[in-house]
Parts: C-alpha cells; sequence; structure tokens
C-alpha cells in the first residue's frame, strides 16, 4: 500500500467523490487530504479562492439552456484540468454535479460514490444549499454585490448549475424533479463506471474499505466528523457577512460624498 500523506497530485484528477452537496462531503475532503490527497472542497477554500468563473463558464458549458447561459463550446479535458485537474487529486462537493463529466475527462481515477437516503438528504440540501441561492431577494442581493464588489460570480455560478444538473429554468422546476434527477444521478454514475474503480461508501464505514479502495495505508487518527447543519449555517452566514462587509467597504466612501454635498447644498440654501 502507498503511504499515506503522500501526493500524487500532477497526474490529473485521481479521485471523484460522487456525492452531491450535503452528503458528507466536507468530512470525505477531510479524509482525502489526511491520506495524502490535494482535495478541493467549497468550504476548505476561501470564497476569493474558488475559481467562479470557470466554474459559472463549466455550468454554462455543460447545460447550454441554464438561464442566463452565453454560448460555450462543451468543456475537454484541457478545461477540466484548468479548472480542477492541474491542482488538485480529489474533488468533492462543487464538481459533484459534474461526476460524469469528469469521468469521462479522467477515465483513470477512482470514484467514490456516497449517497444518503433522499428523504433525509432532501431537507438538508434544500435548507442549507438550494435556497441560499434561489430564495429571492436576498440571493438576487448578495449575487450583486458579491459579484460587482468583489468581482466573484458564486450565485450565479451556483443556479446555473443547479438549473442545469436539475434541468430546470426555475426553483418551481427543481423542486418538481429533484427526486427523479438525483435516483438518475447515482444510477448513471454506477451504470457508468466499472465496479474495480467505484466504492460504494456510507458515511460511518470508516478508514478501512476507504483506504483498501485506494490502496492507502489506514491513518491513526479517528476518520472526520464535519460540517453538520449547525456547522454550515455558519460557515454559509460568515460567507454573505464577507460579502456585506465588502459592500459596506466600498460604498461608505460614496455615502460620505453623498452626505458632504447635501450637507453644502443645505448651507447654500441658507445663504
Amino acid at each position: 500500500m502507498a503511504g499515506v500523506g503522500e501526493s500524487k497530485q500532477g497526474d490529473g484528477l485521481l479521485i471523484i467523490n460522487a456525492g452531491l452537496f450535503r452528503t458528507g462531503t466536507k468530512s470525505m475532503a477531510r479524509a482525502y487530504q489526511i491520506l495524502g490527497y490535494k482535495t478541493h472542497h467549497g468550504l476548505l477554500e476561501k470564497v476569493t479562492d474558488t475559481p467562479w468563473v470557470q466554474l459559472e463558464q463549466a455550468a454554462e458549458a455543460t447545460w447550454p439552456s441554464v438561464p442566463g447561459a452565453r454560448p460555450r463550446a462543451p468543456f475537454t479535458c484541457a478545461d477540466w484540468d484548468a479548472l480542477w485537474g492541474a491542482q488538485y487529486d480529489a474533488v468533492t462537493d462543487l464538481a459533484s454535479p459534474f461526476a460524469l463529466e469528469l469521468i469521462r475527462a479522467y477515465p483513470h481515477a477512482k470514484v467514490v460514490i456516497v449517497q444518503r437516503n433522499f428523504e433525509r438528504w432532501w431537507p438538508s440540501f434544500q435548507a442549507e444549499v438550494l435556497d441560499r441561492v434561489m430564495r429571492q431577494p436576498m440571493a438576487a442581493i448578495n449575487g450583486f454585490l458579491g459579484l460587482h464588489l468583489m468581482g466573484i460570480p458564486a450565485v450565479q455560478a451556483m443556479r446555473k448549475t443547479h438549473f442545469g444538473f436539475f434541468g430546470a429554468q426555475s426553483r418551481a422546476e427543481i423542486l418538481a424533479n429533484t427526486r427523479h434527477v438525483y435516483e438518475a444521478y447515482y444510477r448513471a454514475v454506477r451504470e457508468t463506471v466499472p465496479p474495480e474503480r467505484r466504492l460504494e461508501y456510507h458515511m460511518g464505514d470508516e478508514w478501512e474499505p476507504l483506504c483498501a479502495f485506494l490502496d492507502v495505508a489506514v491513518p491513526d487518527v479517528p476518520f472526520p466528523r464535519e460540517n453538520d447543519a449547525d456547522t454550515h449555517a455558519e460557515e454559509a452566514k460568515a460567507r454573505t457577512r464577507l460579502i456585506w462587509t465588502a459592500g459596506v467597504t466600498v460604498a461608505a466612501p460614496v455615502m460620505r460624498g453623498l452626505a458632504a454635498m447635501w450637507a453644502a447644498f443645505a448651507l447654500t440654501r441658507q445663504v
């Protein structure tokens, strides 16, 4: 077995974590990191470091019919390399909707399938992921501030990814399509990846099946348990506060200038 801590970066993606948002992706990302793989997970990256522009382009290229999509050619392996493959060994949450495209781009990558019972998954996904980018008007405000004040199209990228993944043009259509798409996603992954390259992993299985599948030694640390609903909500709020803080920082000089102009105008009216 390979030793723990030996990064294999440079060979393209080696692990595709085929588990959608809220299926233990942060715990799995931490596990891959402990095993020595350079791993991408949205909440383990600074919001300013996540390649949101490229992610939005990937959504437009993968699902050309999403609302607001600009015409793009389908992503090639070189495009996926520029997004994740050249920098990371493993990908998790943000990459999960593109799992089938990544499996085709990296035919030698190992695929770890993590699926929760739909009835338990759906409330968590809706509250902690979907509503944060779809619920109006706050999603629109956060999207505007992030894009125009920080140059980060995070909300736009996530909206296009979810519209495309769920084959929808509206939030109502997403809600109508969710169960069918969820089940079809996992079925397609299992049908696409041969048994020797995929692992059915269940949260709670601990290290042994994962390490045996990846051919690495079992580390002498507990398997990570991260990102319960409360933790995820707090991290999401922290990111929103970052965007609003940037907005206030940019807007403050403008507001002070307007106040000064108004004061000067009021003074002239008194003279």
